[in-house]
Parts: structure tokens; C-alpha cells; sequence
């Protein structure tokens, strides 16, 4: 453990396993339960730290296994590190890589001793072992780093998922060994695939390790939601209180207000600014697409209640809708802001209604509504579920 961070519990649900903690690192504190914006290539896509700041990001997630490729993790370290990089003083976390044994797949070898990848940019050869995501993360200086881990797609046989487990737990053991920075933390990664008994027996072997944090992966890459729920019950249910918890790759409004009802503290997904890029934005009532013609005409912001900047400048449906029609940057952008606020905005009520004792009933009432019921596709679209820690 290295005590690069800190970790308090504040409030928790008096009948349940919700809770609202401060997380402190090196480069500030965050507010749990919270999300993280995907920023694969140290860039959250169309967003500046400015308006990062504007719409509440208090931490953002890059990847290790990109940034090694392009611009190269020795040159961010040469430039002053990520944080300089990329002109964010807030907290980072980086990914390892092991999501994109699933994402690359056809590129990507597994063996005992890591991950082959042949580079989706150059054909180069890659031999991504634990020790060198690792040092991969040392260069690029994260708060917090993720050891190398192996997800598993939906369907797979315990077989497999038992193999992927002693794999990730192996590697957890080499990733400690090999880490050294002092201001930085490593979490590990809760694999087991679709069996509950062993996602418990990940956890247990994690915590053995005396880790700074533990997350929980493999979840949202092709299983049912009500799977994915106990799935996760069964990873939380033997972690520490007294450390965080991070569901990686979770995912629509829904999926979050379950994620903290079962002991989550942090987040991440693609959906909110690949979603926007597509037209999709997110309100209490729903989601709307701006490409329908009926906001041709409508001189209303995306939602009247809404906070966000682009809502509180006035921009309406109809000029966002010209802007994506015409392809411009500004239109991806203000859809951006808008609904990376509204998952910043539902975690926020989240963390009140822990405090005051009612997020069951808050939650409850949400997912009985529009937020619950959203499958995760586009709207009218055939549903499914976007997992993702990079774009």
C-alpha cells in the first residue's frame, strides 16, 4: 500500500450499502460516489480543462496502453508527466490495458506473462507485461494507477473465468512488486466472469494484497443487467469499507444509481460523450435525440431545469440541431458539456440523498422512471449496453 491517497467514509445508508465519501489524492480531493470522464488520449474528445472544471469533472481517466503507443509514456514523462501534458490539475487515473485485450481482441495474445498486441496504428509488437503497465504508469504519473488485468466477453465457461481469475491475481502480485511511486496508488481488479463464487474469491485474494483501492471489471461486455447486479453484490460484498471501490465501464444512468446502491464509489463509461457526439443527450425525463425534426423549430434549451452550460447560455434545441446537422466541432462540444453535467448532476443528488438517509427511495423513484428503463442504445434503436474505458 502506498498512502498516496486517502479515503473516508462519511455517510452511508442506514439499511443499505450506499455510501458518500472524500477521496484525497495528490491533486485534490474528490467527492465520492462520483464518475469519470473518458479521456483515452489525455483528452476528454471536444472538452477543455476549462470545461471539464464547468461542468463538475473532479476526475478523469486516461489510458496507459494508448498513451504508451502514441505519444509515448516516456515523452508525457519527459513533458512533466500527464498531469502537465495535458494542462489538468485535477486527479487522473489510467487504465492498464487489459480492457483492450477485450477491445483489440483480434490483435491481442494472452499469456501467463502478459498481453502480445500487435498496435492498431503501425502493426508494431507490444509485449504488455504487468511490470511494464506499471512502469508505463510511473512515466505517465497518475494518482491513481490500475494493475494489468484480464477481462473475459459474455458467454464464457467457468473454465475460462477461473483461469482469468489466477491470471489477474498473479499479475496484481508481479504489478505490487513492480510499483515504486510513492504519490501514486494501485488498485486491482475483481475478475471472475459470470460466476459470484468467484468474483468473491478475486475480491478476497485482492485484499490479501493490501491494495490502495479495488475495482471491479469484466462487467458490462454482453451480460443482462440483473447479472450484472449480483455480480457485483457478490465483488463488493468482501471488499474493505474503508477503501474505495471503482465499477469500471458502467454505463448508463441506471447502471450508476445500482452501481452505489450496491457500495460503488467511482465510475467510469463512454456513454455520455460518445452519446452526445451521436446527437443523444441525457435528461431526468430521458433521453432525446437532437437529430428528430420536431427541434427543428424549438427555441428551448435541452432542458429548462438544467444547470449546464449550454442550457444557461440558451443555446437551443434547434441551433444544436443545425450544428450537428453541419457537422461542426461546436455542437459535439456543447453536447458534451451537457451531459457529462447531468452524470456529474445525478451523482451529486446521489451523495445528498446518502447524507440526508433517503438515496433508497431516491433511487427507487429514478429507476422506477425514464432513467431506469433506458436500455443504453439509442433512442428507438435495437438497446444494448456501450462498456468503455477507452474512445
Amino acid at each position: 500500500m502506498s498512502g498516496a491517497i486517502r479515503f473516508e467514509v462519511l455517510a452511508s445508508e442506514p439499511e443499505g450499502k450506499a455510501r458518500a465519501g472524500r477521496l484525497e489524492t495528490p491533486h485534490g480531493a474528490v467527492d465520492t460516489p462520483a464518475f469519470m470522464a473518458v479521456g483515452t488520449q489525455a483528452t476528454v474528445k471536444t472538452l477543455g480543462p476549462a470545461d471539464l472544471s464547468a461542468v463538475g469533472s473532479q476526475i478523469i481517466l486516461a489510458n496507459a496502453y494508448h498513451l504508451s503507443l502514441r505519444p509515448g509514456a516516456e515523452r508525457i514523462s519527459r513533458f512533466g508527466g500527464l498531469h502537465e501534458f495535458m494542462r489538468w490539475s485535477g486527479p487522473l487515473l489510467t487504465d492498464s490495458g487489459g480492457y483492450q485485450l477485450f477491445s483489440l481482441a483480434p490483435l491481442a495474445k494472452v499469456t501467463d506473462e502478459g498481453i502480445a498486441f500487435q498496435s492498431h496504428l503501425d502493426g508494431t509488437r507490444m509485449n504488455l507485461t504487468p511490470e511494464r503497465a506499471v512502469e508505463i504508469q510511473e512515466a505517465l504519473g497518475p494518482d491513481i494507477a490500475m494493475v494489468l488485468d484480464e477481462p473475459l466477453g459474455f458467454p464464457h465457461t467457468r473454465d475460462e473465468a477461473a483461469e482469468a481469475l489466477r491470471r489477474t491475481t498473479a499479475w496484481a502480485m508481479r504489478s505490487k512488486r513492480a510499483h515504486r511511486r510513492e504519490d501514486q496508488a494501485l488498485f486491482g481488479i475483481v475478475q471472475g466472469g459470470a460466476f459470484a463464487d468467484l468474483r468473491k474469491e478475486s475480491a478476497g485474494q485482492l485484499v490479501e494484497l493490501d491494495l490502495d483501492g479495488y475495482a471491479v471489471g469484466g462487467l458490462s461486455l454482453g451480460e443482462g443487467k440483473r447479472e450484472t447486479d449480483a455480480l457485483l453484490d457478490a465483488a463488493t460484498d468482501d471488499l474493505p469499507v474503508d477503501k474505495p471501490r471503482y465499477v469500471m465501464g458502467m454505463g448508463t444512468p441506471g447502471d450508476l444509481l445500482r452501481g452505489v446502491g450496491r457500495g460503488a464509489d467511482m465510475f467510469d463509461c463512454v456513454m455520455p460523450t460518445r452519446h452526445a457526439r451521436r446527437g443523444n443527450l441525457f435528461m431526468w425525463a430521458g433521453r432525446i435525440s437532437i437529430k428528430n425534426a420536431e427541434n427543428a423549430e424549438n427555441q428551448s434549451p435541452i432542458d429548462e431545469g438544467c444547470g449546464c452550460p449550454t442550457c444557461r447560455q440558451g443555446f437551443s434545441r434547434a441551433y444544436l440541431r443545425h450544428l450537428f446537422q453541419a457537422e461542426e466541432m461546436l455542437g459535439y462540444r456543447l453536447m458534451t458539456m451537457h451531459n457529462l453535467f447531468f452524470y456529474h448532476d445525478l451523482l451529486g443528488r446521489a451523495r445528498e440523498a446518502i447524507r440526508s438517509g433517503g438515496f433508497a427511495s431516491f433511487a427507487r423513484e429514478l429507476l422506477a422512471g425514464p432513467l431506469g428503463a433506458d436500455p443504453g442504445g439509442p433512442p428507438g434503436g435495437r438497446g444494448g449496453r456501450e462498456r468503455g474505458s477507452s474512445e
